[in-house]
């Protein structure tokens, strides 16, 4: 059986009480004040940037998990920050590309090891349409960028389990999306 999510969180965080047990699959409950504690994933987003000759933004993860390996911008979502505003944030910081536009593509959830804990996600990934695409710089978590014609776009390359998934989403929709625009 798998490690309940919140084992690392031993004391209440409203009362500090060491009495902070498993209610149920998603939650802790405190024994002494009451308060129960839901674990939910976390909001992150994912931009799925095409330029005007047909070609995928894609970056190269600079810091760990996956470091080295190819993945999409993206990140978490701000607290008071909507998906729309959380993934055209992470797109300028990682990229310098300003977001138009976005379109709600589907959802994956993932884990993301941080800081030695398994932070789960719910990834949303966005189709962007961005101001200039001439004017991308690598920037933040991205060590660089480079636009890959869809047909070298290669899941496997990609570190993050999500990003890789939908990477391989991604392909299928654009081939439905070529062949409908014969």
């Amino acid at each position: 059986m798998a490690q309940h999510p919140l084992e690392k969180f031993r004391f209440c965080p409203l009362c500090g009480s060491h009495r902070f047990v498993e209610n149920n699959v998603k939650s802790k409950r405190c024994q002494d004040c009451g308060f129960v504690y839901y674990f939910n994933p976390s909001a992150s987003t994912v931009a799925v940037i095409v330029n005007d000759r047909d070609e995928l933004l894609v970056v190269r993860r600079a810091k760990e998990p996956a470091l080295g390996t190819l993945d999409l911008p993206g990140g978490f979502c701000d607290c008071y920050e909507t998906s729309e505003q959380g993934v055209a944030r992470e797109v300028k910081e990682e990229t310098g590309l300003c977001v138009e536009h976005t379109e709600f593509l589907f959802t994956i959830p993932n884990i993301y090891p941080y800081g030695g804990l398994d932070i789960h996600t719910i990834d949303q990934f966005f189709l962007c349409r961005v101001a200039d695409t001439a004017v991308a710089v690598a920037d933040d978590d991205a060590a660089e960028l480079m636009w890959l014609p869809w047909a070298e776009v290669r899941p496997e390359l990609f570190g993050l389990k999500s990003i890789s998934q939908g990477v391989r989403r991604l392909l299928q929709w654009h081939a439905g999306r070529r062949a409908s625009d014969r």
